[in-house]
């Protein structure tokens, strides 16, 4: 989650009992440790990790303790804008019930709560921080009687699924072409702290990477397999639709030659870094996301998709520039953010999977890029 923006050391309180604990878990593995597995106890050990441990997180200013702000703490045009989308796919599927994955602070649903009404009959939660879930109910006061919170996804799912910067903290595998070989980069324990080893591995990007040059790389095996978990609820329910919102790119574009150095990429205090190994369980850690990978995987799983747009697109067909044309000039400021194509308008996509396409959404009427996926 949160935005790229220049790239500085990131400060480093003392470790915490998160440190041993995957120095442990190294030596348990033999010595060297995935980096999807340190990536998932950095981010989601229980009570330890950075998205289950006190740490403040979200927020506009780093003086709050914060560390990245997302779209719906911009401006509350966001999730206005998003509802007239997840409205149409309510209607579209027959269902009243939306799913929200990775809630942040609840503002998000506090958003689409207030604007949808009578059009959602329950706002069901799912997210591993038990932090943040207090936060979120204490956001979500008033629509209490609509809210609720679970911690295993059930057998079927019935509704419109949102997640909105959910993807990208999901947990990837590193590959280093070094030499014309390629390698797992994993983590292994170096004094108090971490360093990387490569190890030579049969896995692969799935598409060729052109050239002879180093290169480093994401593969997204988690995401892909929670799209798939997604869609195969989705189908044992009455059906439904999804709708995600993160940064990433297209396989052609996220395996182009020139992004030699991968796009894991770490934030806290509203500052972002490249090493991971450092400050451990006090910052985020994300990687953009493979879109043709997801749109694949929910397409095997039996979804179709649809569509494929920039943010701006998406919100601009749902009609954000009419909403912001009768907003305040500092609302106005702030919801440009989340279309400036400097900002958040481009490096951000938005893809939507549903049971059955005999619909077209709105979100993509103008803009799809379906058939660059």
């Amino acid at each position: 989650m949160g935005d790229n923006r220049g790239v500085t050391m990131p400060y480093t309180a003392p470790p915490s009992e998160l440190t041993p604990r995957i120095h442990q878990a190294i030596a348990q593995a033999g010595g060297w440790l995935g980096f999807d597995r340190f990536m998932a106890m950095a981010l989601y050990e229980p009570g330890l990790g950075y998205y289950t441990n006190s740490l403040q997180k979200f927020g506009a200013m780093p003086s709050s303790g914060s560390d990245f702000v997302t779209a719906p703490g911009m401006s509350p045009l966001f999730g206005q804008t998003l509802a007239v989308q997840v409205q149409e796919a309510l209607q579209a599927t027959g269902t009243d019930e939306v799913w929200e994955f990775g809630a942040g602070t609840g503002a998000l649903a506090l958003q689409l709560l207030d604007s949808l009404g009578d059009a959602v009959r329950r706002y069901t939660i799912i997210d591993l921080s038990g932090t943040l879930r207090a936060r979120q109910a204490d956001t979500l006061l008033k629509h209490a009687d609509k809210v609720r919170w679970l911690d295993a996804w059930p057998d079927a799912i019935e509704g419109v699924v949102v997640g909105n910067e959910v993807l990208d903290a999901m947990p990837v595998q590193l590959l280093q072409r070094t030499q014309g070989v390629w390698h797992e980069r994993g983590v292994v324990t170096a004094g108090q702290g971490f360093a990387w080893q490569d190890r030579p591995t049969a896995l692969r990007p799935p598409v060729d990477v052109e050239g002879e040059h180093d290169y480093l790389t994401e593969i997204h095996p988690q995401a892909e397999a929670f799209v798939t978990s997604l869609a195969e609820r989705l189908l044992a329910g009455r059906g439904g639709a999804a709708i995600f919102l993160d940064y990433g790119f297209p396989e052609g574009e996220y395996f182009h030659p020139q992004r030699h150095m991968g796009t894991v990429m770490c934030h806290q205090l509203h500052q972002a870094d490249d090493n991971p190994l450092l400050a451990v369980g006090q910052k985020d850690i994300t990687a953009h996301v493979n879109f043709t990978g997801v749109a694949l995987a929910a397409q095997n799983a039996g979804l179709d998709v649809l569509g494929y747009a920039s943010q701006a697109w998406f919100l601009l067909n749902l009609g954000l520039a009419e909403r912001m044309a009768a907003a305040t000039l500092a609302e106005r400021s702030q919801a440009q953010r989340l279309v400036n194509e400097h900002e958040m308008g481009e490096l951000f996509k938005v893809i939507g999977f549903a049971t059955s396409s005999d619909w077209a959404a709105q979100g993509f009427a103008r803009g799809d890029r379906s058939h660059r996926l």
